[in-house]
């Protein structure tokens, strides 16, 4: 099997689409933090179906966390697969837009040159909703140990605290103005960026801050593609089709959508070209795909879990978690977002066969991390919306219970939980000693989740939900 690299492109005769364009007269623009999975099915696959107008705007990736990335793609300069799976039909295509990978832990140095290289006009972010280190309200952690280490110049490993050095460092070099694209799923991403970024820089570069503000921009966006782990599975049925030996491809559906706020500091390529919705204002769009999207995928991770569903396309096939979803969907979420209802219940019937997709293992497990970083924005905001306007809270509320009671469980079963409040909620468990009841009760006063949800009527309802789901086991008709 031919190995993927930069010289077998010349000599390939098989059946994956190949870039459209010379590689060699791609120059990086783009400098991406958080090189993983998503990244590569989204983002750099947009970038790919430009650069042959834009060859300026090429991708220089760095691993913040792990070295595996760059361990496959290096190798390979810098091409992988993507896998366009649709249940039974699979399209291939090697993927040219990330020149270079960098590991933080090899190459930091290089990664604080490349944030003020002038020719990097644009440093894009998915590094997960912890990687922004911000507490429930939004605001920079200084609690956390890596944001205490980073302050006190002994380190430096935080996403905040890596912009504000870099940032330091191109203001030194006179490198211009760049903007700093945060595509992740939190509440807007752009300001919230915007905001932790400059409280690291209140502490640790006050002089810093005035550049920032004249400098520096922070668009927020909306980004949406269902991307799976790569199984070896994958690999190896990837390989087969391609008949290049590509040691990290994706697997990904057909659906992508991106939306970002125009508002570039130093340029942008023409992302209209390639699909992307430019728009004014990020946040109805942000918001139906975190309360629709996210939201039904959380609940199918905790409720599918406990049911002892294994994958999002196992979880939605089961009637009474769908008729949960849509109910939950229709009655208490569009309710809450600014769009034409009938658009919005179109998003949700194709979202459910996006869901239905069985060629994609999503696997529910992966979805249920980080569930304290992701339930304010997903479950949380919709609550406290209805709450306000009197309206029912009846699933939303069976999502929050469902999370507690998949919590307590899998910590009962000594089981790891991926979440950075993990030891807090080791604690809370330690606490209730085994009453989940009573485990409900701590995290709504002591998680700090909950402060400004303290309507009497919600928390008897997720309290009488986890009563219902330890009795049954399962999901009831509301």
């Amino acid at each position: 099997m031919t190995p993927l690299n930069g010289a077998a492109l010349g000599t390939y005769a098989g059946a994956a689409q190949l870039p459209n364009y010379d590689r060699s007269k791609v120059k990086p623009g783009i400098l991406h933090l958080g090189i993983g999975a998503f990244h590569r099915a989204h983002q750099a696959v947009y970038v790919d179906d430009l650069l042959h107008n834009e060859p300026d705007w090429g991708i220089v990736g760095a691993s913040l966390r792990h070295s595996a990335t760059r361990a496959a793609l290096e190798p390979q300069d810098g091409l992988y697969t993507i896998a366009v799976r649709d249940d039974d039909a699979v399209q291939t295509r090697i993927i040219g837009s990330v020149l270079r990978v960098l590991d933080w832990t090899l190459n930091a140095g290089e990664i604080l040159n490349a944030i003020a290289d002038p020719n990097i006009r644009i440093i894009s972010l998915s590094v997960t909703e912890k990687g922004y280190c911000r507490t429930p309200s939004g605001d920079l952690d200084t609690a956390l140990a890596v944001v205490k280490d980073d302050l006190s110049g002994h380190t430096l490993q935080s996403v905040p605290g890596i912009l504000v050095a870099g940032l330091q460092h191109r203001q030194r070099q006179g490198a211009g103005p760049v903007t700093v694209l945060s595509c992740d799923n939190l509440s807007d991403n752009g300001p919230s960026t915007r905001r932790v970024v400059r409280q690291f820089a209140q502490i640790a570069a006050p002089d810093l801050l005035p550049w920032i503000d004249d400098n520096v921009t922070f668009p927020a966006t909306m980004v949406d593609r269902i991307t799976p782990a790569t199984t070896s599975a994958d690999i190896d049925a990837i390989n087969h089709m391609t008949g290049f030996s590509d040691a990290w491809p994706i697997t990904t559906e057909p659906f992508s959508q991106w939306v970002i706020e125009d508002d570039f500091a130093a340029g942008r390529p023409s992302f209209e070209s390639a699909k992307v919705q430019m728009v004014a204002d990020v946040r109805p769009f942000e918001a139906m795909k975190l309360r629709i999207l996210n939201g039904a995928h959380s609940t199918l991770a905790y409720a599918g879990g406990l049911m002892g569903y294994t994958f999002v396309s196992e979880a939605v096939a089961d009637p009474a978690l769908s008729a949960l979803l849509t109910r939950t969907v229709m009655d208490e979420v569009i309710p809450t977002l600014d769009l034409p209802t009938e658009d919005l219940a179109v998003y949700w019937d194709a979202l459910l066969a996006r869901f239905s997709n069985t060629s994609l293992p999503h696997r529910l497990d992966q979805i249920a991390q980080d569930g304290s970083q992701k339930l304010p924005p997903r479950l949380l905001d919709p609550i406290r919306e209805n709450l306000e306007a009197g309206r029912s809270v009846l699933g939303l509320s069976y999502a929050v219970a469902a999370w507690i009671v998949w919590l307590e469980r899998r910590m009962a079963r000594g089981f790891e939980i991926v979440d950075p409040m993990a030891s807090r909620l080791s604690l809370f468990a330690e606490e209730s000693h085994g009453d989940t009841e009573k485990f409900a009760h701590i995290i709504f006063e002591k998680s700090g989740l909950f402060d400004d949800l303290s309507d009497e009527g919600f928390r008897r309802q997720v309290i009488d939900h986890t009563r219902k789901l330890n009795a049954v086991g399962r999901v009831l008709p509301l």
